[in-house]
Formats: structure tokens, C-alpha cells, sequence
């Protein structure tokens, strides 16, 4: 990768790291040229604004003491070697993508944090019996191919299949894009790790909830990533004109998904515990004022950090939904996209980050379920997990006014840096017993 001036990239020699410089960094990507869009921040995978976006934080990576690489799935990997060259890594990341008319924290700043860890450890020049690696993802989002999380996925042997016949709304293959970018897609499973290269996940985000700033707590510490299950909607019912048609004998497409969704809402409200469902996109046809809709499509996202609770959910909304579209006179399918599992975090990893929360700020550590979906789901095939949150304003994301403060992102750049030294700690306790 090409070496090139950057914004606050610092001068040789100059120890400068910390919570502000990683807030900067994320600001500094979410202008152009690291966006697609003029005014907002859309950085969709292998995008030109994802190739400038690996370019500069390669810089950055550089800066702070590592060697920077592309993998076969076009993530970025810096590594910082530990005291014996070649010893297996703790991978520290986030993803670089984002959806469109986005924030700026969302994913960059869990990538920026792990660069400015490593240049606290470079620049006291201490290594670790374990060498460090710091990870953009280039796909978390799903924004440009309809799987989420699909580097991530790469690099824990999960590749969704067959990969082959992705394509994003202008038609592109996912071969074709990867290709424009030097990549191959039959390379692409050689982005998988051994799992005896890696010792464990670490993941720093911002909450994208509101609990934090409710309870004035800087950071909090995962338990788990809820299960989640998307589905893609369908009802038919039948076209006629808005003003012959009359109502008793319509059967109104729209009308049985206006229905569906207020019984989707009462579902979920009625349910106990963190159970979440949403509708996010509805598409109506054909869509035009003076005609009865006779096709709905739209999606249904349930989540829950049991996944008992939430396969329960999704099962009293389907017999919900079809009793509906029977009594509407209504076709209706409801087709499974995604399923996700619940992701425990590590039990030990995550009691010594909360350990390094309570060492930093003085207080307990809050301890808490993510109802969003991270890379940490899908690396926990490939290692033991765990999660730190970061505080952002009302809980706001995806969203331009996500927003987070220099002093809760030091708090958070404290915490992963005690974390990491305690783990260190404990790595050298254990080959010490093994000697």
C-alpha cells in the first residue's frame, strides 16, 4: 500500500495517541474523499471510498508501529509482533463500511481505538507475549451486497454460499467488484485464520443505545449479542381502481400490512424481556394514489438476547400474520434471510474487561446485552469474544448525529489498555506454568 500524507497523521518520533486523536480520525473519515456522497457519509464495501479509506488508515497503522495488509476479503490488518515474532494474536477491530447518510463512529471507532493502543505499547516500547493485530472489516453493513458482515465471516471460515451470485442494486457481482479492486473471489475463503493463530476478539463500538447515558456511564462491558432473525414479507392481494372498487370486497394489500404491523408491535410489546421487532422497509405496488395496492413487500427484523424468546416471537407473529392475510382474502409469505444466533462473550474476558472498567473510572462496571449485530458474532466461531461499549448521545446511530465525547473515548482507550496489560499478564502467567 502507497504511504501518503494523511490529516493528524503525527511526525516520526512524536508519541501522540489516545481517546481525542481516535475521535478526530473517525471525523477525519467521514468527509470526502472517504465518502461516496457530497454532504454525508456512505462508505459501502470496495468502494473508491472504502480504497481511500484503507490507504489512510494503513497510514495510520504504519504510524503507530505495525506492517499493514490486505487479506484475500480486502479487510485491512495491521500487526504489532509481540516479543517472540510470529506468536499468536489478539485481534482487536471493527468494520469501515457504513450504511448510507451515516455516522461517523459506527465501526471506525473500535479500528482507530486498537491503532492508538498499539501506538501507546510502540512508542513505551513494550511488547506483549502475544503479538497484536488491529482489523478494519470491510463488510459489516450489508450496505452494498445483501449479507451483512461478510468479511468478517471470511475471516472466521464462514462464508455465506454460494458467495458467487451476490450482486448489489447497480448489478455488480461481488467477482466483479472484488476484481475491479485486485482481488479474486476464488481467493476469497483465503481470508479464513487458523484458529491457533488467534488467542481472542476484542471489539470497542459505540452502544447505539441509550442505556449508558441514562445511567451517566462512560463505558460498559458486553455480555452477549442478541439473536436476531430477518425476514422479507410478502402479501398479494389484488389491484383495482381506488374509486369502483368498493371496500367490502377489496383485497387491499396494504391494508393487511398496515394490519400486520400493528399486530408485529403488540407482539413484541407484550412479550417479556430485551425482545425487539421492527419493520424497516416496506415497498408498495404499484404505489400510485388512485389505485387499491395489490403487492406489499416488506422486511421484519426480531431480536432478542434469548434465543428462546425470540424464536418464540417469531413463531406467534407468523400464526398472527396468517390468520390476517385469511381473513383479508390476502396471499402471504414470510421468507427467512437471516438468522443469527445469540453470542455469549466470554465469561473470563469480559470479567477482566470489567475489571479494567472499574480499575478506570472508579465505579462498577455496567454489564450489558447488544441488540445491534456486530463482527463479534461471527468471530466467536473463530475465538473467545468480548465487547466494550462506548457512550454516544441519545443513543443515537446510523444517523449523521451520531456523536461521542474525547473524554468517554479516553475512558475507553484506558480501559482496553489496562485490559490488554492485564491479559498480557495472564498470558505470561500461563506459559510461565506450561515452562
Amino acid at each position: 500500500m502507497t504511504s501518503r500524507e494523511t490529516p493528524f497523521s503525527t511526525p516520526v518520533g512524536v508519541a501522540q495517541y489516545g481517546g481525542a486523536r481516535a475521535v478526530k480520525r473517525c471525523d477525519t473519515l467521514g468527509i470526502a474523499p472517504y465518502s461516496e456522497e457530497e454532504g454525508g457519509l456512505f462508505r459501502p464495501y470496495l468502494s473508491n471510498a472504502y480504497r481511500e479509506t484503507v490507504q489512510c488508515v494503513s497510514v495510520w497503522m504504519k504510524e503507530a508501529g505495525m506492517t499493514t495488509r490486505q487479506d484475500a476479503a480486502g479487510n485491512l490488518v495491521g500487526r504489532y509482533e509481540g516479543s517472540l515474532p510470529g506468536a499468536p494474536a489478539l485481534l482487536i477491530g471493527s468494520h469501515l463500511d457504513s450504511v448510507r447518510n451515516a455516522g461517523r463512529y459506527d465501526g471506525p471507532l473500535g479500528v482507530m481505538l486498537g491503532i492508538e493502543a498499539v501506538a501507546y505499547f510502540s512508542a513505551h516500547k513494550k511488547r506483549l507475549p502475544f503479538a497484536v493485530e488491529v482489523i478494519g472489516f470491510g463488510d459489516e453493513e450489508g450496505s452494498r451486497f445483501p449479507v451483512s458482515m461478510l468479511t468478517s465471516r471470511a475471516v472466521a471460515g464462514l462464508i455465506p454460499t454460494p458467495p458467487d451470485i451476490l450482486r448489489d442494486a447497480a448489478g455488480i457481482t461481488l467477482q466483479e467488484a472484488l476484481g475491479a479492486e485486485g482481488f479474486l473471489l476464488e481467493e476469497f475463503p483465503k481470508a479464513a485464520r487458523n484458529k491457533k493463530d488467534v488467542l481472542a476478539y476484542f471489539e470497542a463500538h459505540i452502544e447505539q443505545g441509550p442505556v449508558l447515558e441514562s445511567e451517566n456511564r462512560a463505558v460498559g462491558a458486553v455480555t452477549a449479542i442478541a439473536a436476531q432473525y430477518r425476514f422479507l414479507i410478502s402479501i398479494h392481494g389484488f389491484a383495482g381502481h381506488a374509486g369502483t372498487m368498493p371496500m367490502h370486497l377489496r383485497q387491499d394489500a396494504l391494508a393487511a400490512a398496515a394490519e400486520s404491523m400493528l399486530a408485529i408491535e403488540a407482539i413484541a410489546l407484550q412479550k417479556a424481556g430485551d425482545l425487539v421487532a421492527t419493520v424497516g422497509r416496506l415497498d408498495v405496488t404499484p404505489g400510485v394514489p388512485n389505485v387499491v395496492p395489490g403487492d406489499v413487500v416488506f422486511t421484519l427484523d426480531i431480536r432478542s438476547g434469548t434465543e428462546s424468546i425470540r424464536n418464540e416471537a417469531a413463531d406467534t407473529i407468523r400464526v398472527a400474520l396468517n390468520d390476517i392475510a385469511k381473513k383479508r382474502h390476502v396471499e402471504l409469505s414470510m421468507e427467512l434471510q437471516q438468522d443469527l444466533p445469540a453470542t455469549p462473550c466470554d465469561p473470563a474476558l469480559t470479567e477482566a474487561l470489567s475489571k479494567a472498567i472499574e480499575k478506570v473510572t472508579g465505579g462498577s462496571a455496567r454489564k450489558l446485552v447488544s441488540g445491534a449485530g456486530h463482527d463479534a458474532m461471527v468471530m466467536a466461531a473463530l475465538a473467545p469474544v468480548c465487547m466494550l461499549f462506548v457512550r454516544c448521545e441519545k443513543g443515537i446511530s446510523h444517523n449523521p448525529a451520531e456523536a461521542v465525547t474525547a473524554a468517554d473515548v479516553e475512558s475507553a482507550f484506558q480501559v482496553m489498555i489496562n485490559f490488554i496489560e492485564s491479559y498480557a499478564d495472564s498470558c505470561s502467567a500461563r506459559q510461565e506454568k506450561m515452562a
